[in-house]
């Protein structure tokens, strides 16, 4: 297997110096840029990066307004890595598409095993698209294609799903009717253990809800349930 390839997008010096040190020792190929310019040039350079963790104050153009136009361009795993511990950040951030944000002061260990899980599922899955003999899922009038990420509504709108919202969305088909936990869904999407006051599976639930209510005349497809989590109860097809 091919050794994944990190672009590291931080205006810090030393930081930046320290993620690359930190990644390089850990065997991984590392490339790094200060600002969205300069990240856009070594995407160009590189087809093959694997990960990016971006900081979000940048200069120019900042860490949200870039992971918005990266999501447009390219499927690529990402991590925020952000002085800013600020919940409204976060959560746009995972709307964004974001995969993870870890706030700094940051433990390296900590980092490396994120990193390395998402990483880890991010190949599986790449390779799972070619293995698998499922091709999509129908469901409700609804169908998501597995190859390329894709829901379809059943008048024809398509909405290209980031990584997390897909995970937990063929965690529910997988398991129609059980009650997911939300630790049970964000180990599916990130690999990591749910932590208090932890939003990332609530602000995707809620992403894909908003895909559904596209269409007025579906009904409810993930259902709450309350002090348990989630439960898929759209009608398979």
């Amino acid at each position: 297997m091919e050794t994944p390839s990190i672009l590291i997008v931080e205006d810090e010096t030393v930081t930046r110096t320290t993620l690359r040190h930190l990644f390089e020792a850990e065997g991984y190929q590392v490339d790094e840029a200060s600002d969205g310019e300069e990240m856009h040039q070594k995407l160009l350079a590189n087809k093959d990066v694997d990960l990016v963790i971006m900081d979000i104050n940048l200069p120019g153009k900042n860490g949200l307004l870039l992971a918005r136009e990266l999501r447009e361009e390219k499927d690529i795993a990402l991590i925020f890595l952000t002085g800013r511990d600020n919940e409204v950040d976060k959560i746009l951030g995972l709307e964004i598409g974001a995969d993870d944000y870890i706030t700094k002061p940051f433990n390296p260990r900590e980092l490396t095993i994120r990193a390395r899980n998402l990483l880890t599922r991010t190949m599986a899955d790449e390779k799972a698209e070619g293995d698998d003999d499922v091709s999509e899922y129908l469901f409700s009038g609804w169908r998501l294609d597995v190859n390329s990420r894709t829901l379809n509504s059943p008048t024809g709108d398509s909405f290209k799903l980031p990584r997390s919202e897909y995970r937990a969305l063929e965690m529910f088909i997988q398991q129609p009717g059980k009650i997911l936990t939300r630790a049970d869904l964000l180990m599916r999407m990130t690999g990591r253990e749910l932590r208090p006051n932890d939003r990332t599976v609530d602000v995707t639930i809620r992403r894909i809800r908003k895909h559904f209510e596209s269409e007025p005349s579906s009904a409810e497809i993930i259902s709450t349930i309350h002090g348990e989590g989630y439960r898929f109860t759209g009608e398979l097809e």
